[in-house]
């Protein structure tokens, strides 16, 4: 069975892939075209595909493809085959099931209760266990996506109404997902218990919008209603009627830190704040709990620049642009070899040489995955002639996978994961490796510190402790630990 276990991919870009971005809209005249414009503004958060469904109150249409959304939805033709009043979006990064048309969303299914469509934002950390028990009582499954395992469990539900329906196979899931759900009765919109994964809506004149971020209302001119609470699961049908329900009772929210750090954008807000304000929060923290003699405190682009700002607002450092970044080089993870990944690294950074020449350089970044780039990028202040390359990062370590729908490396392919502090220093070759602290993220973000009895956000990348069960992951792991014991042979 072709069903990949998350993030045990190869090597490649020193950055975390986003999750994947969802955007729906219902009761509007240009639905589709709405809908190709947020997930535009939603790009960052999935890169390798782009998918879009609409209804017209009879049909569902579905157009998709691999790449960029401007490569798949930038023509009239293209939106015109998409005709009706409700639509919804996705982009994706492959996580779970691998890459391939097959598993571009929304996936549909024609269901007895009639079409289904659904785009799905997060993973579903159980799904080979419910997968495994599905195919043999005869599923049939056509993707390797999570996402499907949804579709199944609601099309094997025995209560009468399609939310009852979600509700039940939601019920069986574990894991992180904001979901879009399209019915020929309208719109749903739900997010996971803990609410890992973000979602937000809005107003577009009489039309009601979902989508991962506020950006992608601002960018089609819808006005910021909400966000959808963790564990709420919002109807709308298409006379506009909003119907909001709490089938999980009471939660203890847990978004995803890692959000406010590096995969929102930074004019977004996040569980109501402002992105960047908490990214220039982050640096000063940053500044205060692990300061620098330095010249010149140099971002590293574009995910460390608003870190950078705070800390050199608190510092009193000058900021500096010191590396310029290409914005015409695709993604460094996506050549195909070790070679090419490091000229991928030149090619999208270079040093500003007369500026950097002598000083003595703080660096600023947003994290450190591999640790791959980051040597890079100081070697590359070196030969600009540096006099001390100091890295400052805007995150705790990141020594630990996630498994809610965000593509990590295995632990022993984290630098944090196998590395102490003075080893991670000697791997990147800096004078100095310094982290923000847990509780200095956590004031960054509105909060006197970290609440180790009861966390606030999902920290696990950090921490290793994950706010819920990790079925499918520990069972590969028993499974593996079986595999490795000695045979007994009888004599």
């Amino acid at each position: 069975m072709n069903f990949t276990h998350p993030y045990l991919n190869g090597d490649g870009d020193d950055k975390l892939r986003e999750e994947c971005g969802v955007f729906g809209i219902i009761g509007g005249t240009d639905a589709a075209a709405a809908c190709a414009l947020g997930l535009h503004a939603l790009q960052h958060r999935g890169q390798e595909a782009v998918g879009i469904t609409s209804f017209d109150g009879a049909e569902f249409y579905t157009r998709r493809g691999l790449g960029h959304v401007a490569d798949n939805f930038s023509s009239e033709d293209s939106i015109a085959e998409l005709p009706g009043h409700m639509a919804g979006g996705h982009v994706r990064y492959s996580t779970t099931g691998g890459s391939g048309m097959r598993n571009i969303q929304p996936l549909y299914a024609d269901l007895a209760s009639g079409g289904f469509a659904v785009a799905h934002n997060g993973n579903i950390s159980n799904a080979m266990k419910l997968r495994q028990e599905l195919v043999s009582k005869g599923a049939i499954f056509q993707s390797t996506s999570d996402t499907e395992v949804i579709i199944h469990l609601v099309a094997t539900s025995r209560y009468p109404t399609m939310r009852e329906k979600l509700v039940d196979a939601l019920r069986l899931v574990e894991g992180a997902y904001a979901l879009i759900v399209m019915t020929p009765r309208g719109m749903a919109a739900c997010r996971d218990p803990m609410g890992i994964r973000p979602l937000v809506m809005g107003k577009l004149g009489d039309a009601v919008v979902f989508a991962s971020e506020t950006v992608a209302l601002d960018v089609v001119g819808a006005e910021f209603t909400r966000q959808v609470d963790p564990g709420e699961f919002v109807e709308v049908d298409f006379d506009g009627n909003v119907q909001s329900h709490r089938p999980f009772g009471e939660t203890r929210p847990r978004p995803c830190i890692f959000e406010h750090v590096y995969f929102s954008r930074p004019d977004s807000i996040f569980n109501k704040r402002s992105v960047y304000e908490s990214r220039k929060n982050i640096g000063a923290e940053l500044a205060r709990e692990m300061p620098c003699d330095a010249d010149l405190v140099v971002p590293v682009p574009d995910s460390g620049v608003p870190a950078a700002i705070g800390y050199a607002q608190e510092s009193g450092i000058p900021f500096e642009l010191g590396i310029i970044r290409s914005h015409y080089v695709g993604r460094t993870f996506i050549q195909p070899s070790d070679g090419a990944r490091h000229a991928g690294v030149k090619r999208k950074h270079n040093a500003n040489r007369l500026l950097v020449e002598g000083k003595r350089i703080v660096l600023i970044d947003d994290s450190i995955v591999r640790g791959t780039t980051s040597l890079k990028i100081v070697q590359m202040m070196r030969d600009a002639g540096a006099a001390e390359v100091h890295f400052r990062v805007a995150s705790p370590p990141t020594g630990h996978g996630c498994y809610y729908g965000v593509d990590t490396p295995e632990r022993s392919k984290l630098l944090a994961g196998r590395m102490d502090l003075a080893a991670m220093q000697e791997f990147i070759q800096a004078d100095s490796l310094a982290f923000v602290s847990i509780d200095g993220l956590y004031r960054a973000v509105g909060l006197t510190g970290r609440d180790n009895a009861c966390p606030q956000y999902c920290d696990a990348c950090f921490t290793g402790e994950y706010p819920t069960p990790l079925t499918d992951l520990t069972g590969k792991q028993d499974k593996d630990a079986q595999l490795s014991l000695p045979v007994n042979k009888v004599a």
